[in-house]
C-alpha cells in the first residue's frame, strides 16, 4: 500500500543542513498498523508528512499504490491527499466554530459530496467511535479523548485507504488514551486500511503489528523494553 525506499529529506539551518530522514525504506500492507517508535526529533513527524504527498523527497521515492508521488501532478497529489488519505493528528486540528458533524464531514464537503450524503456518512463515522450523541457540539463542549474521537471520524469517514496518526494520545490521559488506540486500531482494520502511527511512548507503540525505531532520521530496531520497565 504505502512503500518508501532510500527517501531522505533534508532542511537548511543556520548551522547547515539538517537530515531529518536518512535514508529510509519500509512498507506497509493492506490492513496492517505500524509504529514508528522514537524520541521527538528523530524525524517521525517528517517521515509522514512525505508520506502524506506533504513534503518531497529529496532522494529517494515515496509510493502508494505503486505510484511515486513525486511523479504525480499536484492535482492528483491533493487527490491522494482527499480520497485515499486519512490523518489525525496530535492537537485533534478540529475547526472550533464547525460541530463534531461539521468537522466529520469536511472531507467529504471538500471531494464535491452532496451535503445530505455527507452528513449521513459523518454521523455514521461519529455512531462508529461512539459520539453519535455529541454530533451537535461544538469542540469547546468536548473533552479531548472526544475531540480525538471526531478527528479519527474524520480520518475515516472518506473510506481511505491509507491512515497517518502523528503521537495521537500525546494531548490525552493514558486510560482516555488507550480507548482512542483501541478505536484506531480495530476500525481502519476493519475496512482493510493500512496505518502509519508515530510515537515517542512504548505503550502506544503495543498497539501495533510492527514497530520499528527511529532515531536522527534513520529506521532501527525498536527496543520498547527500558520504557516500559519505567512505565510499569
Amino acid at each position: 500500500m504505502l512503500e518508501l525506499e532510500r527517501a531522505s529529506k533534508h532542511y537548511e539551518s543556520p548551522g547547515g543542513a539538517i537530515t531529518a530522514v536518512d535514508d529510509v525504506s519500509m512498507s506497509v500492507g493492506e490492513g496492517e498498523l505500524v509504529a514508528i517508535f522514537g524520541p521527538s526529533g528523530s524525524g517521525k513527524t517528517t517521515l509522514l508528512l512525505l508520506a502524506a504527498g506533504l513534503l518531497r523527497a529529496d532522494a529517494g521515492s515515496v509510493r502508494f499504490q505503486a505510484r511515486d508521488l513525486a511523479a504525480l501532478p499536484k492535482r492528483e497529489v491533493l487527490s491522494y491527499r482527499r480520497t485515499e488519505l486519512g490523518f489525525v493528528f496530535q492537537s485533534f486540528n478540529l475547526v472550533a466554530g464547525l460541530t463534531a458533524e461539521e468537522n466529520a464531514a469536511m472531507p467529504l464537503l471538500l471531494r464535491g459530496v452532496h451535503h445530505r450524503e455527507a452528513r449521513e456518512r459523518a454521523l455514521a463515522a461519529l455512531g462508529a467511535v461512539g459520539l453519535g450523541h455529541r454530533s451537535s457540539h461544538t469542540p469547546a463542549k468536548l473533552s479531548g479523548g472526544e475531540q480525538q474521537r471526531v478527528a479519527i471520524a474524520r480520518a475515516l469517514v472518506g473510506e481511505p485507504k491509507l491512515i497517518l496518526a502523528d503521537e495521537p494520545t500525546g494531548n490525552l490521559d493514558s486510560e482516555t488514551g488507550d480507548a482512542v488506540l483501541d478505536l484506531l486500531s480495530a476500525l481502519p482494520r476493519e475496512r482493510g486500511a493500512a496505518t502509519v502511527l508515530v510515537t515517542h511512548d512504548a505503550r502506544v507503540a503495543r498497539y501495533a503489528d510492527r514497530v520499528l525505531g527511529m532515531r536522527d532520521g534513520k529506521l532501527t530496531e525498536a527496543d520498547l523494553e527500558p520504557q516500559l520497565a519505567i512505565s510499569e
